[in-house]
């Protein structure tokens, strides 16, 4: 049995297009919470609604402004803080072992994730570029780090 639970937290995201396709893809993944923090807009708003297709209605979620008591709560319950980001310690997604209790965090489309943030993490995974670009669109590499938590991570 998989033993797997998830959670996705956005910081400072602010394109609501993003947030909403956090809500989809959440729903296909099975992540049981979305904590949207900072400045990251919340539903009911008609552009999460409409790249969502209705998933942030069946995802549960929370908002808070400050990300840190957040973090500091989950790590206390027993959850693996994951931050996705360009950093000296990340280590390949793919070298990422994951069951139990596993929070992905990811942050403002260009700035990334705050240092402060960074250093309540246990790790730091980086998806590794191919092209000319040295990073993806925010929703796009939370799925591709969402999948690989469900489908890939454990085995």
């Amino acid at each position: 049995m998989d033993d797997r639970r998830i959670r996705l937290l956005a910081h400072n995201v602010r394109s609501l297009w993003n947030v909403g396709s956090f809500f989809r893809t959440c729903d296909a993944f099975a992540v049981e919470n979305i904590h949207l923090t900072g400045y990251t807009g919340c539903p009911p708003r008609k552009e999460i609604t409409k790249t969502a297709i209705g998933a942030d209605e069946n995802v549960p979620w929370e908002s808070a402004r400050e990300p840190l008591p957040v973090l500091r709560r989950l790590k206390e319950e027993g959850w693996k803080l994951l931050a996705l980001e360009l950093a000296p310690r990340a280590k390949a997604l793919k070298d990422i072992r994951a069951g139990g209790k596993i929070c992905l965090i990811v942050g403002h489309e260009l700035e990334g994730i705050p240092s402060d943030i960074l250093a309540l993490c246990d790790e730091i995974a980086m998806i590794p570029m191919q092209g000319k670009k040295e990073s993806l669109n925010v929703a796009v590499a939370a799925g591709i780090a969402l999948h690989h938590l469900r489908c890939v991570a454990g085995t």
